[in-house]
This record gives structure tokens, sequence and C-alpha cells, in this order.
């Protein structure tokens, strides 16, 4: 079951619509067909499409645990998601992302739990393979960092989903498990431009969030790396922020 790729208008608004009336008001884009939405307030993303402006519908979830429990026939077609259903009409894609909505905010969510169902039998032997499993685990990722940030640059105040990153604070590859590179604490949602300076150890953030400019960073670089507020950091942000000061800050690949 394939969905219309690119969606059309009629796919896109009333998949909108489905998806803003039932608790997930955070539209980020659309990809092969799929739109993407997240909630302000329940964990997880949920991925809207159709095969037809007629239907059916179809709605894929990254949450393991709400996707186990839905009380609907999952499909085995390749989706964006962990677990995919197909609905018949309008009437019932609502039907269904309301129970999302509700399942999500009653059931515990990590991403690692979605990574762990979405990866555990794919191959990992070649390097190809390998960069796919990780390819899942930063959108994931991103996805979690979305719902955490409010889709927001705590810096900036840019929302636009294209010019936001997901930073890890401690590299992937330097991350000891995949619980450490999934961990929502482990990330900040940067605008492009922040991200860029963040990952190349040209900023960091004291532990009160205030930007510290590496001496490498030249004056005009820092006039347009403007910022209006802050990083609100938690307790463990700022121990792996006391880890990226120490290994990263200061050095350029």
């Amino acid at each position: 079951m394939t969905p219309q790729d690119p969606a059309g208008f009629i796919i896109e608004t009333e998949a909108t619509k489905a998806a803003f009336q039932n608790g997930y008001q955070m539209a980020q884009g659309w990809t092969a067909g799929w739109g993407r939405f997240a909630s302000p307030t329940a964990p997880g993303t949920i991925y809207l499409a159709a095969v037809t402006p007629n239907g059916p519908w179809l709605l894929s979830l990254d949450h393991p645990t709400a996707a186990e429990v839905l009380t609907l026939p999952p499909l085995t077609h390749p989706s964006p998601g962990v677990a995919t259903f197909s609905l018949p009409t309008l009437t019932a894609l609502h039907q269904a992302i309301s129970q999302t909505y509700d399942l999500s905010m009653a059931l515990p969510y990590t991403p690692l739990a979605a990574y762990t169902a979405k990866t555990q039998h794919l191959p990992k032997t070649t390097e190809a393979e390998r960069l796919v499993v990780q390819r899942i685990g930063q959108d994931l990722f991103r996805a979690a960092l979305m719902s955490r940030w409010n889709a927001r640059c705590p810096l900036t105040g840019i929302t636009d989903p294209a010019l936001l990153r997901a930073s890890h604070i401690i590299p992937w590859a330097e991350c000891e498990s995949d619980a450490d590179r999934l961990d929502v604490e482990n990330g900040l949602l940067l605008s492009a431009l922040w991200d860029a300076a963040f990952d190349k150890g040209l900023i960091s953030f004291s532990d009160e969030g205030v930007p510290v400019f590496s001496k490498s960073l030249s004056v005009t670089a820092q006039e347009y790396l403007a910022w209006s507020a802050p990083v609100p950091l938690t307790f463990r942000q700022r121990d792996r922020l006391a880890w990226h000061r120490r290994n990263r800050f200061g050095t350029i690949d």
C-alpha cells in the first residue's frame, strides 16, 4: 500500500486538520508522501499519508508501546514509523489519532525504545547497513528533541523545521552506548548556524546556558551568531556540556 507521492493538496489539508484537531499541532514537513507531526504535550511522532484523496489513510507511529496497544491490525509495508495502520475513512483516521494521543500520554516512551524496536531485525554487517541503522537513530533523536524543545531553537526562537538541527552534546560516535546516543538530555535543538559552530567546537555553553565563543571564531561570525536568551539547561545537560567544553570546545576538525 503505497502513499501518494507527493501528497496532493487535499491529502495535506485533511491530514494536517486531523493531526491538529487530535493533539499533534506541530507540523514538521512532508517527505515521500508522508507528513510528520509532533505534539506539544504527548511524546513521540506520528506520520500521515493517503493512497488517494478518498483513502485509505495511513497512520505510522514511532512510539513502540502505543503501536503495540493500538487496537488496529498493523501493515507490513515499509513506513517511517515502527508500526503503520490503514484507515478506510477520515473519521476512522481522526479516531485513531485521538486514541494514539491518549495512549502516548499514558504509556512510557523513549527514543531508545523506538530505536530498538525499529532496528532489532536490520542487518548491521556492512558499513552501509550500519549507516542506515545510525540514520534511523538520528531521525528518532531529532524527533524527540523537536518535541522536547517545542520545535524551537531556544537561542534564536527560530521554528522553521528545515533550519533546526538535533545537536548531540557528546557526539554520536563518542557515546558509550545507544542509551547515551538517544538520550534527549544529550542534545540541544539549535538553528543551523549555531549547530555548525557547536559541532566544530567554535562555541559551547556555560552552566547558565550562556554561549561561550572560541578565540578561533572571527568577530564577524560572532556578530552573526545572534541570540536572545540563554539556553535553559538541566543538571544532566550541564554535565555533558562540561565534557563538551573539555573535549570539543576550541578544537576544529
